[in-house]
């Protein structure tokens, strides 16, 4: 194996992340410039005991994680493209649509019309073999089968109306845990930009010394939302009625699209609605429609963000004990 006979030296220059991986393993030889396979044919059974694997398992170790290490350069999502199916009364979606790297969506239509059901065909990346029919496409073509099964390069990333922590740990902990996972070296500054970034989504502020299980629905879904921006090479962000978070949703979708994400969300938000560049109506199950948003209605969008706000002081003033007794 090529891998065997490199250099321990040559393998940390080509790959910083690698180091960790050495320590881990106490991996340290004298002569940095000695072989891999001539270093690990000096380790003592004694040491093989102690790490709980072979020579062999170790060395599959290390190729699974200098892969993880790199991001393929063909692994570059520009755009996702929807291909109609057919809605609950088999009539087919007469639409071929076009998703592009920075740009919103937004999704609206009843209850139950079969919203979460397109944000699900996007996420599985349906080659008509969903209750729907449609087909998603990546690039202009028809993505990798392993694409849908990938954990290091997930297509899709998905925050739900429910967001709850089990883990027994700290804000910063946990994203630091994330930035090490995604092979960030020396991950404090992004953690500490996360966490400022998480701050001015949600209502009320966090340190990162607070346990993630104390957050609040509004503080774990700012979190996971700038999370998401910073971390995540998902290209594809879908957002499951943000409007219930408790957070600036102007913002939280100005940071994604900042990162060059592809955004769709599910609203019932007149304001979210219009924040989208245009939006899909979902009617019976099928995508009905797909309307751009015009100037008229962009200019409407600022009367209804100024109602918005009164409306938000009047929950503050509520959450603070004020009386609502003025003349409206």
């Amino acid at each position: 194996m090529e891998l065997l006979e490199k250099e321990i030296e040559l393998i940390a220059r080509e790959t910083p992340y690698v180091t960790e991986f050495f320590k881990t393993y106490r991996i340290s030889p004298i002569d940095p410039k000695m072989s891999l396979g001539k270093y690990l044919d000096s380790l003592t059974d004694e040491y093989f005991e102690d790490i709980g694997m072979d020579k062999t398992q170790l060395v599959s170790s290390l190729v699974g994680f200098l892969e993880m290490a790199k991001e393929p350069d063909e692994f570059r999502v520009q755009s996702i493209t929807i291909i109609g199916g057919r809605n609950k009364s088999a009539q087919a979606e007469e639409i071929t649509l076009t998703l592009e790297s920075g740009t919103i969506t937004s999704i609206v239509g009843p209850t139950g019309s079969g919203k979460s059901r397109l944000l699900a065909d996007i996420e599985w990346i349906a080659q008509g073999d969903t209750p729907t029919g449609r087909k998603i496409l990546v690039n202009d073509e028809i993505p990798d089968p392993e694409l849908r099964y990938s954990l290091e390069h997930k297509l899709v990333a998905q925050l739900s109306q429910n967001m709850n922590f089990v883990m027994d740990t700290s804000v910063e902990e946990f994203i630091t845990m994330h930035a090490e996972s995604r092979m960030i070296l020396n991950p404090t500054e992004i953690v500490a930009e996360i966490i400022r970034q998480a701050n001015l989504l949600a209502g009320e502020s966090f340190a990162g010394t607070t346990p993630i299980t104390s957050l609040s629905g509004g503080q774990s879904r700012a979190l996971m939302i700038a999370d998401t921006a910073f971390l995540s090479r998902s290209p594809v962000v879908l957002i499951d009625e943000i409007e219930n978070a408790g957070i600036d949703r102007k913002k939280a979708l100005s940071l994604l699209v900042k990162k060059e994400k592809i955004v769709l969300m599910a609203t019932h938000d007149p304001i979210l609605a219009l924040m989208a560049g245009q939006r899909l109506v979902i009617k019976n199950g099928g995508i009905h429609k797909v309307i751009p948003t015009s100037d008229a209605e962009k200019a409407n969008l600022s009367a209804l963000e100024a109602l918005d706000n009164k409306i938000q002081a009047l929950r503050n003033s509520l959450r603070n004990g004020e009386t609502i007794d003025a003349d409206f």
